[in-house]
């Protein structure tokens, strides 16, 4: 071999060890969260969910506020509905729906409309919710054990699946690694992560994101340092969309 092959060779390389330590470098570095924004600088974000995150679950001032909503609170003005009928939704341009009751028909496709008009959405639809609550079985201000998917979600062409065994999972979601609780899968025709945790759904002039969990956002019970986080990249993806 002569000399400059060899040269050559060896500056090819140095290149390539050099390539994997900035991979493993980026590989390393903390999740960049979206940093807080002056409040009079925050969108509105509406919030319909069946999750004690305003309130506690005995709408007692004292023990409102949770952490997932003290997060949220730090880049938007949170706007709490209860439906996603046409008048709420008309409030914002932006809709976290966090493991919410089931819907009527009506405004189901009020919220279709909405999205493909240019909102966006990101739904946490939990197909298995482990979340404590002190309320028993069957009464209507306790969350659902399970999404209550009415056709949203086949209408968009996904499928939301069970998980096939329940506990503590570690995923992947907005870039970041998170704690969550007998999370799901989804698959169709949006883009799936490869664990199948999320799909990101471009729908008419809109984007819908949908996680197969809700309990990520019960961070004092499964931990998770990087769940908020997630959180709001997510939120932020979809604000640049």
């Amino acid at each position: 071999m002569t000399r400059a092959r060899l040269r050559a060779l060896v500056q090819a390389i140095v290149a390539l060890v050099g390539a994997a330590a900035i991979g493993i470098t980026v590989a390393g570095r903390a999740p960049k969260t979206p940093p807080p924004r002056p409040p009079a600088e925050r969108p509105v974000l509406l919030l319909l969910t069946s999750l004690p995150l305003v309130f506690g679950e005995h709408f007692s001032v004292q023990g409102g506020g949770s952490p997932a909503l003290k997060a949220l609170e730090t880049r938007y003005r949170v706007v709490p509905i209860s439906v996603t009928d046409p008048a709420e939704l008309k409030r914002g341009r932006l809709l976290l729906m966090a493991h919410p009751l089931a819907q009527p028909a009506e405004d189901l496709v009020a919220l279709d409309d909405w999205v493909r008009r240019g909102g966006r959405l990101l739904l946490l639809a939990d197909p298995l919710l482990e979340w404590r609550s002190e309320r028993r079985l069957g009464d209507p201000l306790r969350p659902p054990p399970m999404f209550m998917d009415t056709g949203l979600l086949g209408h968009w062409g996904l499928r939301l699946d069970a998980p096939d065994e329940s506990g503590i999972s570690r995923r992947t979601l907005g870039g970041v690694e998170i704690v969550t609780n007998s999370p799901g899968s989804l698959s169709g025709n949006c883009r799936i992560g490869d664990d199948r945790l999320a799909a990101h759904c471009r729908i008419g002039r809109g984007a819908a994101t949908i996680v197969a969990d809700a309990d990520l956002l019960d961070v004092p019970r499964v931990g998770g340092k990087h769940n908020l986080d997630a959180l709001l990249i997510e939120l932020a993806a979809l604000e640049r969309k």
